[in-house]
């Protein structure tokens, strides 16, 4: 297999998640990092559903990109109140556990919610 930016990035990707699987009780929160923007999927893998998204794209967020991933981590945490869900896995997709993929676990957490 040639070596290159993408196999690198599936390969940290599938040994990150390991074998956690979102159920109805325990859904997956899947985080996904672009450059400018942030997204958070709140999915049941068992239905192959997504129960809950957020993004710094849907709102209007006005500061550093830390502090608008950690108001969008709130958001999700808000949203998964509503459902009634107290506890999540958190998939951090590849991405290193710093900066803005903490923040959205701190926000998360801050609502409530177990990770």
């Amino acid at each position: 297999m040639k070596k290159n930016h993408q196999t690198a990035k599936q390969r940290r990707n599938t040994r990150s998640r390991g074998l956690s699987k979102g159920t109805v009780d325990k859904p997956r929160i899947c985080v996904f990092r672009s450059n400018k923007n942030i997204y958070a999927q709140v999915i049941n893998d068992g239905e192959g559903k997504v129960l809950a998204s957020e993004s710094s794209v849907a709102t209007e967020f006005k500061g550093s990109k830390s502090k608008i991933a950690l108001e969008v981590g709130e958001n999700i945490g808000e949203k998964l109140k509503s459902l009634k869900i107290e506890s999540a896995i958190f998939d951090r997709n590849g991405y290193r556990y710093h900066g803005r993929v903490k923040n959205i676990a701190e926000g998360i957490r801050s609502k409530g919610i177990n990770l």
